[in-house]
């Protein structure tokens, strides 16, 4: 039995961690959109076009020797035969993900990659555009959002986790101009669908975001069966 379970959010809200964990126990994909933005990201960055236009974009996708794969259930990249994964999380593709993702062409070349990885598959899916554009027929869509306070205290936890130290003022101000941006762009902006299911995770522990998902979950499968 096909399920998607596609959840939207705000950055640093969650999403990620929870999703990640939500796919574990209930046996099914995760799938981590964010990370493949992130990587074409990456990828500009060490190309030094990281403002690339469309023309260049279609010359340059096609060929880009980036490789997405499920891998234990869940989203393995690979550049040139190599796995990237703290390579992701950079301040610097922070800063540039936004603009890069609002690109028409790289959103059309990542979401076609997306439905083909796991067409016909249980999965919990999580990005900015699931629940409206990626899987509009998914059977749960999930609307995460926090404090800005909260989301900025969770990024310094993990930048400094990661060896990079950051201000709250600086990590504050990088979050409201990146939700600016995915909320305004013309293409797949970041919406809240109106069959979304709101989830604040200001006051909530990871494991009472995953409980209260993966019930309404449980639900909905058994009305599905």
């Amino acid at each position: 039995m096909k399920f998607v379970v596609a959840i939207d959010g705000t950055a640093s809200s969650g999403k990620s961690t929870t999703a990640k964990l939500l796919a574990k126990k209930l046996g099914f994909i995760h799938l981590d959109t964010g990370a493949m933005y992130r990587a074409v990201t990456y990828v500009l960055l060490k190309d030094g076009v990281p403002d690339a236009d469309d023309e260049l974009l279609s010359r340059l996708l096609p060929k880009t020797p980036l490789e997405f794969k499920i891998e234990d259930r869940s989203l393995a990249v690979y550049l040139n035969g190599n796995r990237l994964t703290d390579q992701l999380r950079t301040p610097e593709v922070d800063s540039w993900v936004s603009p890069v993702s609002e690109k028409p062409r790289i959103r059309s070349f990542l979401v076609a990659k997306q439905r083909e990885l796991v067409k016909d598959s249980k999965l919990v899916c999580e990005g900015r555009d699931i629940g409206s554009v990626v899987f509009p027929d998914a059977d749960l869509k999930v609307y995460m959002t926090c404090e800005i306070s909260e989301r900025a205290r969770r990024r310094i936890k993990e930048l400094a986790e990661k060896g990079i130290t950051q201000g709250m003022d600086e990590v504050k101000a990088g979050l409201q101009e990146r939700d600016r941006i995915d909320s305004t762009r013309k293409i797949s902006p970041l919406v809240r669908t109106t069959d979304a299911v709101l989830v604040d995770t200001s006051k909530l522990s990871i494991d009472e975001q995953v409980a209260l998902i993966e019930k309404e979950v449980v639900s909905r499968m058994r009305d599905k069966e």
